[in-house]
């Protein structure tokens, strides 16, 4: 069931607006989603992929990064944490933890979340 479901999620990723960067437990880039790309252009965007994340922070976001990926493997309850805020595009990011399906931790991701309202009209197609 879990491979069917798989392009199910990916295009999830795909289509979402905000920017969605995933990394395993080595800090690799394995996925940026195309908002992810765009927002990190002039650090390199799709080019990141397969790249440190640390690569692209100082020491003191490196040091917080490591402490995040050690809390989230302290227990299988600990899976969100608020990271920053960022005033200029008005958004929220957060750090989440991927498990496997033991609950075993294999990584984490980068979330963005806008809290702009949405100024589009409501079911407007075109």
């Amino acid at each position: 069931m879990k491979t069917e479901l798989a392009p199910f999620f990916e295009s999830m990723a795909e289509q979402d607006r905000c920017a969605v960067v995933i990394c395993n437990l080595r800090h690799e880039i394995l996925y940026m989603n195309p908002a992810a790309k765009k927002n990190y252009e002039k650090w390199g965007g799709g080019h990141l992929l397969g790249k440190s994340l640390l690569d692209c922070h100082n020491a003191r976001s490196k040091e917080q990064i490591q402490k995040v990926v050690c809390w989230f493997a302290e227990d299988k309850e600990h899976n969100r944490i608020y990271t920053s805020h960022n005033e200029k595009q008005n958004k929220d990011i957060y750090m989440v933890a991927l498990r496997d399906e033991a609950g075993t931790l294999i990584g984490y991701y980068e979330k963005h979340e806008y809290r702009n309202a949405e100024t589009g009209k409501r079911y407007d197609f075109w």
